[in-house]
């Protein structure tokens, strides 16, 4: 039985192998890279992704983020191609061929009849001079020398280095059409990533109370409208200007000093110059203010600094952002 500390050694030396096989990756790419990039980018098409097993699990993965980063794809085994699903390829289609060796039998019948229907086919192989890296019209080259596998045999850097590759096809993809977070969100709107591109203060003030006291409110009524609102905090307002802001921390602070606040007003106790949120704020901002400031709640305001309510650090805990 393996101790733990062979346990971490052969982890490392997994992780470094598979490391420096990505890393040499950057020395095998060459114009076809950059050829199959701008047919893709000028294409009327999808991108069809295809491959046999662990190549076809990793074409998956590609198919996703393609998808999520502006490129329409879809997965079409490649066993079950030359079964019918040949039939998911349509005119302006390109087709992306995942193959180690790029000599499996699935390959080689499908490849001829991509070419028949005039589809262009970008190969992610570890031997270009393969059948598939030959008859490809953008051969890209994943070759590593060998597996993480002690016996050199399960796809384990090979798979790795044609997700890398992938991903590097998505990600220029995604810069040369001008992908933005604004774009991302619109395909990601569910869970926490989806919030933080696109909830808004606005959206996370809205069930909330809004405490406020003037500036001339007694100490008791500061304390009622804190415990009320149950925000733990009020905004301090003169006339309808935003002044001040009491949390229930300062409430605390002042007893510990005196218990006779008969004479306090709002203002004798107030912190001035609160920090504030725009409501159009990304909700991601509102977190990042809290932080960098620790605190926990923040009072927003609009376009014309008036106060409109608090955020607290529970509304951003409760969406997920936290």
């Amino acid at each position: 039985m393996k101790n733990s500390k062979s346990i971490i050694s052969i982890a490392k030396e997994t992780i470094l192998t598979e490391s420096k096989a990505i890393a040499n990756l950057a020395n095998l790419l060459d114009t076809n890279f950059e050829d199959a990039v701008n047919f893709i980018l000028n294409s009327n098409g999808r991108v069809i992704v295809t491959g046999i097993g662990k190549s076809a699990n990793i074409a998956t993965k590609i198919v996703a983020t393609f998808n999520s980063t502006g490129t329409p794809a879809i997965f079409m085994h490649a066993a079950d191609a030359i079964h019918g699903d040949l039939g998911n390829v349509q005119e302006n289609d390109v087709v992306i061929c995942i193959s180690k060796s790029g000599n499996t039998p699935e390959i080689k019948v499908l490849v001829p009849l991509i070419k028949n229907y005039g589809n262009k086919i970008i190969a992610i192989t570890g031997n270009v001079d393969s059948f598939l890296g030959k008859n490809a019209d953008f051969p890209l080259n994943t070759f590593v020398e060998k597996e993480a596998c002690p016996n050199n045999l399960a796809p384990t850097t090979s798979t790795t280095a044609q997700l890398v590759m992938g991903d590097a096809l998505a990600v220029c993809l995604q810069d040369l059409r001008g992908f933005s977070s604004k774009d991302f969100a619109k395909y990601h709107p569910g869970g926490a990533l989806g919030k933080r591109l696109y909830l808004r203060v606005a959206d996370l003030i809205k069930n909330n109370e809004t405490p406020k006291v003037s500036i001339n409110d007694s100490v008791v009524n500061v304390i009622v409208e804190i415990s009320e609102k149950r925000l733990g905090v009020t905004a301090v307002l003169d006339t309808n200007k935003l002044v001040g802001i009491i949390t229930d921390g300062d409430i605390r602070r002042m007893l510990t000093k005196t218990t006779d606040f008969s004479d306090f007003t709002a203002k004798d106790i107030m912190g001035s110059n609160p920090k504030t949120i725009h409501k159009d704020a990304m909700a991601i901002e509102a977190l990042d203010k809290l932080e960098s400031n620790s605190i926990t709640q923040i009072l927003v305001v609009d376009d014309k600094n008036n106060y409109v309510g608090v955020v607290h650090l529970h509304d951003l805990i409760k969406e997920g952002i936290f």
